[in-house]
């Protein structure tokens, strides 16, 4: 499969994925509330402790170390499916111990991750450390679920096998949403939600229920759809000889990554519950914002990107390297700086389809813009790290991590000095201004491993998409300010198909602006986009038509 057909794919996927994920994020929004919502607070503290335990035992591990590992597999005799069969072996039968063990230790973990109100009554209260703990009961099977949905994932992505995996999602989000549905009409919404003392058990279990349920959906499709990776699975508890030990020695620099983000991600999030109106529920929906555009374009490129930097790693071509980096880069650059300046220009509706007043729509718009501020680098660092990955260097990723933490500590101490109302804000620029310079030293390291990759080049192809986002930044404030996205009273703010309305409408001026001026003075990157999606939908009408004939 060619990288330009994988990442459109991944993107299709990833992209109707998150769309289906605003709306369940929006319907969650209904159900219990965002900011100023105790019942929120203590639910996303409680959600985000499954992902928190699986990040630190293996999910940047499986990621970055099997696909390599499984590509030289796959040249074995056997196509790699004895080395397969053990690892999916041991993943499953440690994951299952460990996910037992945090649901036994959730209190713990609570305590470990939110600050108890003190004296000055910052921080969680013990309704709220109780709710997060009755609901995290619920939420720790998600490890599991999220262990097998990445190791098959893997299995999928080293096979060039890309759409179970984007799409699965898909199906986790029907799930949720059907679900928060059914929540939304047997408990009634964030009017009566919003508050601890009505989460009795019934709700509890509900919300338990609908969010571990659309996990357990998203790994049940892809064990559905093993066959299509052309392999067969049995369970394989001799674990030496084919190779485990050498990922164990590439994991373990990995391991420390992990560690070291985990105590990172640890302090944020007690810095985060120390904030008053915006809460830990406002700054995550902030980064789902942010994310959207890293995770459809960035990750869609880089995970395609990846698997062929690995297939040159392993032919010691670093000419093929450099060659995938300044196309991922380029390719990542345009397409993540014009989406970094849309989401800013309409940040203040598309807040408002979230949030009740314009008070905690202000509020969640700032977050959003302290995010904003390294997306582009942000996006370029995930490319940047996964040269190295590529060729199995995970040593000097941990090297720098270590450095690395101690300016994000500085960074969340400030935060954690402001008022309580810009806590979250604080943080989240915080975060932003650790990764931008965690991208410039990123960049420097990769050109001192593979040599000159274009970056002179890169750089003014960056200058040309940032004047071109000015303009149309411009246009879309504009169209913003006439349609009164930026009042109170005005039609942009007013309900939530008025802030809908003005977000696509914002959102398309800006877009036909920045496509444009790239058209118009034949940008290469852009041309280059645009005849693959051409030839793409040319050779499937061809297809169709001789279908018919």
């Amino acid at each position: 499969m060619s990288t330009g057909k994988a990442s459109a794919i991944i993107a299709a996927g990833t992209m109707v994925s998150r769309v289906l994920g605003f709306v369940k994020m929006v319907l969650l929004a209904v159900a219990i509330g965002q900011s100023t919502s105790k019942a929120a607070e203590a639910f996303g503290m409680a959600n985000q402790l499954p992902n928190n335990v699986y990040a630190l035992v293996a999910g940047g591990v499986m990621s970055a170390v099997l696909v390599p590992q499984i590509v030289k597999a796959s040249k074995g005799a056997d196509n790699g499916e004895s080395y397969i069969s053990k690892i999916l072996t041991l993943g499953g039968t440690v994951f299952l111990v460990l996910t037992i063990v945090a649901t036994i230790a959730a209190p713990l973990l609570v305590d470990i991750y939110a600050i108890s109100a003190g004296a000055d009554g910052r921080g969680f209260s013990d309704e709220q450390m109780a709710l997060a703990v009755a609901l995290a009961y619920w939420c720790m099977p998600q490890i599991l679920f999220y262990a097998i949905y990445t190791l098959l994932g893997e299995i999928y992505n080293a096979r060039s096998q890309f759409g179970p995996y984007t799409w699965a999602p898909v199906v986790n989000n029907v799930v949720s949403i059907a679900g928060l549905g059914a929540f939304i009409l047997l408990f009634g919404t964030d009017r009566v939600n919003k508050f601890v003392d009505v989460w009795d058990a019934d709700r509890i279990t509900m919300l338990g229920l609908v969010t571990t349920g659309g996990v357990a959906v998203q790994a049940i499709v892809l064990v559905l759809f093993f066959r299509k990776t052309g392999l067969r699975f049995r369970l394989d508890f001799g674990w030496r000889g084919v190779g485990l030990g050498a990922t164990g020695k590439a994991a373990l620099w990995l391991f420390g990554i992990v560690i070291i983000g985990q105590v990172k991600g640890i302090v944020q999030s007690r810095v985060a519950s120390l904030g008053e109106g915006a809460n830990i529920a406002t700054m995550q929906n902030s980064w789902y914002v942010f994310s959207l555009p890293h995770s459809i374009i960035a990750v869609s490129i880089a995970i395609a990107f990846f698997t062929r930097m690995s297939h040159h790693a392993s032919r010691d071509d670093l000419s093929g390297i450099r060659q995938d980096v300044s196309s991922a880069l380029r390719s990542v650059g345009m397409l993540t700086t014009i989406s970094a300046f849309v989401l800013a220009v309409i940040a203040v509706p598309f807040s408002r389809m979230l949030e009740g007043g314009f008070d905690p729509t202000l509020a969640m718009a700032f977050t959003i813009w302290a995010f904003l501020v390294c997306l582009v680098a942000f996006s370029a660092e995930f490319v940047l790290q996964r040269v190295f990955f590529a060729l199995g260097d995970t040593r000097t990723a941990f090297l720098y991590s270590c450095v690395g933490m101690f300016i994000t500590f500085a960074l969340l101490w400030w935060a954690s000095t402001l008022p309580a109302e810009w806590v979250i804000a604080g943080t989240a620029l915080s975060v932003s201004i650790a990764n931008l310079i965690s991208c410039a030293v990123w960049l420097v390291l990769v050109r001192r491993r593979i040599g000159q990759f274009g970056f002179k080049l890169i750089g003014l192809r960056h200058v040309q998409y940032l004047a071109y986002s000015l303009v149309a930044a411009a246009a879309g404030v504009a169209t913003t300010f006439a349609l009164g996205g930026y009042r109170g009273d005005g039609f942009g703010t007013a309900t939530v198909a008025s802030a809908a309305i003005t977000c696509v409408i914002a959102g398309a001026v800006m877009g036909a602006v920045y496509f444009g001026l790239l058209y118009l003075t034949r940008n290469p990157d852009f041309r280059t986009t645009v005849d693959l999606v051409l030839a793409r939908f040319r050779r499937g009408r061809g297809q169709s038509d001789s279908a018919e004939a």
